[in-house]
């Protein structure tokens, strides 16, 4: 491939494993200048395997990579990945907070004065400004990282790759934690980028995202080339086919709710916290799915992390398994009283240690003698029934739980829950970030639970998933309780009209 060839990037034959199972294998993957291009495939497809590869994060084991005419050493690291040109932008934002948005577009490239080892502040704000005009971005140069919202912060971290005249610009999930309107802007961005020449490859679980920006898809499964669809063939419903190899039917997207009558494991009566939560009284029962639903900034994540005992409240009386309980972290775990939390990468997993110390250290109690000491043995059979339990791939025990994909490193956070005699379990958003097939079996795994009669609370922002698992659903505003949906057919607008508000008779 020359340097003047329409291809920016070639990768052909990729293969990786982890001293275990092949995570890509024989995988070819090419980008044209100048297009927007999807990677899509379920969480464990590989996709995350390959930006690491393109970006220097990791190795090939086989395979070549050729970036602008030039070939990449399999030595490749992520400060040549960016002196190439290749840009990522992640879920998790890079920015420094306390600094401003011309410092971080500028960080370790600052223009200095002439002949002086500093730095010249004027310069760099100016030079900023320049570049937020160009673009038309709502930024100043001298903001506050830390005062913008998330859209703001990723239009900082774009403007960082533009300073370092990228050609390839890589999104991770970038919509994740945007409105809708804040997604438009985005999109529209993206297709400035384009018009500029610039690549964008464009992974999402949102498959009308994908439909709507795409120039070319290219679909991974099971760590294999599926195949590579061009405009005219790209369509959601296809695009999930391939991705899961099968079409879902209508009625693995639809639940009805049911009034549950088994024993109450917990009961909420009069929960204050001050400026968050008012007066919250609820019940949960044996083999119930109870849904949270509200708006961002409603209270239901305060709500979960008070009644588990992660934070503390002003007023109010739990009773988990008919006793007064005053929660606290230890006893929840020590009750077969589970928590998988939002921010799953922040809260619920050690990236940097392997599958069995995550399952372990929720588990030391059964793997642990008298004197304290943990068994070895026992410690990797636990392990080895998450990952049975869960099929988490790939089935190694010793992989860094940092190293698996989204929906994998969430079967690990679920998973270390299942191999208790578990009573309870709060889910915060099972399924953010992670793609149609994971989020199938997210959705049977905790079916399977209320079945076994396990009590299921269920916070969850999108409304499919909650009508679809919730056998009531409770929707909170401003921390307090606005309707409860308990028999019968709920729509997704009843749930949002109540979230947004709306109610008979009036708004709220």
């Amino acid at each position: 491939m020359s340097a003047n060839s329409p291809l920016l990037l070639e990768c052909k034959g990729i293969d990786k494993n982890y001293n275990g199972p092949m995570v890509l294998a024989n995988v070819d993957f090419s980008l044209k200048r100048g297009e927007i291009h999807s990677l899509v495939g379920e969480n464990g497809a590989g996709k995350s395997t390959l930006i690491k590869i393109i970006t220097g994060v990791t190795n090939r084991n086989a395979g070549s990579i050729v970036f602008e005419g030039q070939s990449v050493p399999v030595e490749h690291n992520k400060i040549a990945s960016e002196r190439l040109g290749i840009a990522v932008i992640y879920q998790e934002l890079s920015l420094i907070h306390g600094m401003s948005v011309a410092q971080n577009i500028f960080l370790t490239k600052e223009p200095l004065f002439a002949g002086l080892p500093i730095i010249d502040i004027n310069k760099m704000n100016r030079l900023a400004q320049e570049m937020i005009d160009k673009y038309g971005f709502d930024l100043r140069a001298t903001d506050i990282i830390d005062k913008l919202p998330i859209a703001q912060r990723q239009t900082v971290e774009i403007l960082k790759a533009l300073s370092n005249k990228a050609s390839l610009m890589i999104m991770d999930e970038p919509t994740s934690s945007l409105t809708s309107t804040e997604s438009a802007q985005l999109f529209k961005i993206i297709r400035l980028l384009k018009s500029e020449g610039i690549t964008v490859v464009y992974i999402s679980h949102r498959m009308e995202e994908v439909f709507d920006l795409s120039d070319r898809v290219t679909v991974l499964r099971d760590g294999k080339l599926v195949t590579v669809l061009e405009k005219e063939q790209i369509s959601p419903a296809e695009i999930i086919r391939l991705m899961i190899g099968r079409a879902l039917s209508e009625d693995e997207s639809r639940h009805r709710m049911v009034k549950k009558e088994g024993e109450v494991v917990l009961e909420v009566e009069h929960l204050c916290c001050e400026g968050k939560l008012k007066d919250i009284s609820f019940k949960v029962r044996q083999g119930e799915v109870l849904g949270f639903g509200g708006l961002v900034g409603s209270g239901r994540t305060e709500l979960m992390r008070a009644i588990y005992g992660i934070d503390g409240f002003d007023s109010g009386r739990l009773t988990y398994l008919g006793k007064n309980y005053v929660p606290s972290v230890e006893k929840s775990i020590a009750g077969g009283y589970g928590f998988v939390p939002e921010e799953r990468r922040l809260q619920g997993i050690m990236g940097g240690i392997s599958i069995v110390g995550n399952i372990g250290v929720a588990n030391l109690d059964a793997i642990s003698n008298s004197a304290g000491f943990v068994s070895g043995t026992k410690e990797r059979e636990k392990a080895d029934k998450a990952i049975s339990l869960l099929k988490v791939k790939p089935a190694n025990p010793d992989v860094l739980v940092g190293n698996l994909s989204g929906g994998n490193q969430q079967k690990v956070v679920v998973g270390k829950w299942l191999i208790r005699d578990l009573k309870l379990l709060i889910v915060d958003e099972p399924t953010v970030g992670i793609d149609i097939g994971a989020k199938e079996e997210m959705y049977q795994t905790i079916e399977r639970l209320a079945c076994e009669g396990v009590a299921v609370i269920v916070v969850s922002s999108d409304l499919p998933e909650l009508t679809r698992l919730s056998d009531r659903i409770i929707v909170l505003r401003k921390g307090q309780i606005i309707k409860e949906f308990a028999e019968g057919v709920v729509t997704e607008e009843d749930v949002l009209r109540a979230a947004s508000g709306i109610v008979e008779g009036g708004t709220q």
